[in-house]
């Protein structure tokens, strides 16, 4: 099995080519991100992750797949699932317990009907507050409350895990508070360090013995670190993981997207912006969408970490593959006819709001 497997990349189109392959051989290569270009049906997606697997069984085959508007797979059976601020509705309407059953359902549905495709792994859920004022995030979020979150993101989390999926809390250590979308520009969060971990970041402690892995935001919080938490020691290794005690794998947000190489004032290349995340600790780092046209841009990443690792400009975590390992999906999945036939998956199913 690779020991120093960071790189998360994605593929054009609906099946490997040749340069696919190459790329996905790679030792620096940890996963795949799939996307809605990347999808058909059902007999496709199925066939597409067994050809992945077959280039490596370690690759972990990840996708954005929360429900409401985040939703990669929509036909061909898959859920309709509820965006998440349904369940903190349903809290509202009908109490904690109910909401929470529901929430539980949702993950099981969700990782059950993924992993029956043979997709490992799904960047959920959202643990970013509800302020009323992002647009990126909007209905993404459970609740305004950092507890609803937290009950509800810890049940939703629960179902994941009884279907063999792990999990991924997301936007350390808050994306809600701000307005400015980090796919286009770079937020700014100017509140103090205790106020951000009294309310935003409140859920990442109380979870932080449960949580498997964790997605820090492409946001600056100027009272705490000059650099966007993704880039930041100060935010991952202190605060994260010394402060409030999580031990799980770190993933980059996208380092395609616009606010994530911008570091103190200058733009970083792909490489740059990768080495900058890995010693700020994350354990994976993401590139979206770069293996269209030539990709170029992931061979660059991939060569540029390669060559960084045998001058010794990176210096891997010797933590960092024990948490890639820990992600990969536990048990044997149920195909699709069987899972369909299932008493557990019909009653989750149910409890859908």
């Amino acid at each position: 099995m690779t020991l120093q497997a960071p790189v998360i990349l994605d593929i054009a189109g609906t099946q490997l080519t040749d340069i696919d392959r190459q790329r996905l051989a790679h030792p620096l290569t940890g996963g795949l991100i799939l996307f809605g270009r990347n999808w058909q049906n059902r007999a496709q997606l199925t066939a597409l992750c067994a050809d992945i697997k077959r280039v490596r069984a370690d690759l972990l085959i990840c996708v954005d797949h929360e429900g409401g508007r985040v939703q990669r797979f929509r036909t061909d059976g898959f859920t309709h699932l509820p965006p998440m601020r349904a369940f903190g509705q349903l809290w509202d309407k009908a109490g904690a317990e109910v909401a929470c059953n529901a929430a539980h359902a949702a993950g099981y549905v969700l990782a059950a009907e993924l992993r029956a495709c043979g997709v490992d792994f799904s960047f959920t859920p959202v643990l970013d507050l509800d302020w009323g004022g992002s647009g990126v995030i909007g209905d993404r979020a459970f609740a305004r409350s950092a507890r609803t979150v937290t009950r509800l993101a810890q049940s939703l989390a629960h179902g994941l895990l009884r279907a063999g999926m792990q999990h991924c809390g997301k936007h350390f250590p808050g994306h809600g508070h701000v307005k400015a979308d980090s796919h286009t520009a770079i937020p700014i969060d100017r509140r103090s360090l205790s106020t951000i971990l009294a309310d935003d970041a409140a859920p990442y402690g109380w979870l932080s013995a449960s949580l498997s892995s964790v997605m820090p935001a492409h946001v600056i919080y100027p009272q705490v670190d000059s650099r966007p938490a993704g880039f930041s020691r100060r935010w991952l290794q202190d605060i994260l993981r010394g402060q409030l005690g999580f031990g799980g794998a770190i993933f980059s947000d996208d380092l395609s997207m616009a606010g994530a190489r911008q570091l103190e004032g200058r733009s970083l290349s792909y490489t740059e912006a990768a080495l900058a995340a890995l010693a700020a600790g994350d354990d994976y780092v993401l590139l979206c969408n770069q293996s269209l046209g030539d990709g170029r841009a992931v061979d660059e990443l991939l060569a540029g970490l390669t060559a960084a690792q045998t001058d010794g400009t990176w210096q891997p975590d010797p933590l960092s593959p024990a948490r890639r390992r820990a992600l990969l999906p536990v048990g044997a999945a149920l195909d699709w006819d069987a899972l369909m036939a299932s008493a557990d998956y019909q009653c989750a199913h149910a409890l859908l709001p």
